[in-house]
């Protein structure tokens, strides 16, 4: 799902009802809004408060909508990952911004596994075409320095090259927008675990206030809840990580009980007026809407959490005076692969544990490219049981067969063979002798060692 990002504007969709609840919480919100955004879309489209929106066509690959289809689906195979930013953008100024939050959303169509990893703002990383920063002030030079696709494309870069993960969307929010739609779904039921006290907690206005919050059981409005969220006195970055993905977990309890639904869709006139400013997304109403049907089949209690903690990260004092944290990369590297799925929650690598059986076999005239493919594999970790010629020579396109549920290993197999996720299919035989069947086609072409 790859973009060409030079062209990734800041595409503000009018429709912000649809970003607010599918979009700022996608993976953990989305599924139980998506008959919500229907319904809201559809006012939108008879109505005319959106014009130039369609309400039957898209423009993304991604997205097929049948006749008389009402929600459109999801078709795309690969893992969509979306970059949450959240920057402190007050009325009286005009940026450019650092981003105060920065998370990862991903959702993977083809094993529907979704996690959320939170990224700390004082991270020092190198910032593509920058020196060492934190990462925060890559949204602030894309937009200084007019980075193609602004500050979010920088965003995404960053976030791609220190974590080695493709990005597929941002979201980029203000705070303002978070407290608005935390008041319009009634506010959120939080347990505070320990006392909070912050003697000087940043006002709009540039002073400071006292927060204290004993622990205990709370129903939090928007201010608090966003006071709760961004607070790290007497505590850290880290903490503050957690209590943000908590937030995230409440508002889904509060969006999914029951009746709930019918009371935001009374107030989807609001959710377009007080959120319109609020979010900027790259992504298209259909894709929304699409990946908002497919989450509606991730198990909840199978998402998983991550947060770039203090095990993954080093505290120092940049030479200028600033404390930073300096990531311990492989740790940083076993979150990152606990979250997106690649290996279980005692670190032990997924593809090891389905212990997969695998079938090279040639579907072209080409000679010994099944034996060369195998030999690649091999001398990269993966084991061949079988290599030889298919039942025909002209396949054009690469296939994966699964004929058992083997899906790290299938993943791991089109990453390294170079082939698109479409490749993966399922079997029809589960008696087969192998667990997976590699077949090459046309487009396969051998990798460089």
């Amino acid at each position: 799902m790859a973009k060409n990002k030079a062209h990734r504007g800041k595409n503000r969709l009018p429709l912000i009802l649809t970003v607010g609840l599918a979009l700022v919480f996608l993976v953990i919100t989305i599924a139980a809004s998506l008959f919500l955004l229907s319904w809201v879309r559809g006012i939108a489209s008879d109505s005319g408060i959106l014009p130039g929106v369609s309400a039957s066509s898209s423009d993304s690959p991604y997205v097929q909508r049948k006749p008389g289809q009402i929600i459109p689906t999801w078709i795309g195979t690969e893992r969509v990952t979306v970059l949450l930013l959240g920057i402190d953008e007050r009325q009286q100024e005009n940026g450019p911004f650092r981003t105060d939050t920065m998370m990862l959303l991903t959702l993977d169509p083809s094993t529907l596994q979704a996690g959320v990893l939170s990224v700390p703002r004082d991270l020092w990383v190198p910032i593509p075409g920058y020196d060492q920063a934190r990462i925060n002030t890559a949204h602030f030079l894309g937009d200084l320095y007019d980075y193609p696709g602004g500050g979010p494309a920088l965003a995404m870069e960053a976030v791609e090259y220190n974590l080695g993960v493709p990005i597929t969307y941002y979201a980029r929010f203000n705070f303002q927008g978070f407290v608005d739609f935390i008041d319009l779904i009634g506010g959120v039921d939080i347990y505070v675990e320990k006392t909070i006290h912050d003697s000087a907690y940043p006002t709009s206005d540039y002073g400071t206030e006292v927060l204290h919050i004993e622990p205990g059981q709370h129903h939090f409005d928007g201010e608090m809840a966003l006071k709760y969220a961004r607070t790290r006195h007497g505590s850290s970055d880290f903490e503050r990580a957690q209590r943000q993905q908590q937030i995230l977990l409440a508002a889904l309890d509060r969006i999914t009980s029951l009746g709930m639904l019918p009371q935001l869709a009374t107030k989807a006139d609001a959710f377009l007026a007080t959120l319109d400013q609020s979010v900027h997304t790259d992504m298209t109403l259909d894709e929304m809407i699409a990946l908002a049907g497919l989450a509606l089949e991730v198990n909840r209690d199978e998402i998983r959490f991550g947060v770039i903690d203090n095990t993954c990260t080093q505290n120092y004092v940049t030479p200028e005076g600033a404390q930073v944290l300096v990531p311990l990369r492989d740790r940083m590297r076993e979150v990152r692969d606990y979250v997106f799925g690649t290996v279980d929650a005692e670190g032990q690598a997924l593809v090891e544990q389905e212990a997969a059986t695998i079938s090279v076999l040639n579907g072209t005239q080409q000679a010994g490219l099944a034996e060369s493919a195998s030999q690649y594999l091999s001398a990269n970790g993966t084991a061949v049981a079988y290599f030889g010629n298919a039942d025909r020579q002209d396949y054009a396109q690469s296939l994966v067969v699964l004929n058992r549920p083997k899906p790290a290993t299938a993943s791991q197999l089109v990453t390294l063979l170079g082939l698109p996720e479409t490749a993966m299919v399922n079997g029809a035989n589960a008696t087969a002798e192998y667990d997976i069947v590699v077949v090459l086609g046309a487009d396969y072409q051998t990798p460089s060692p």
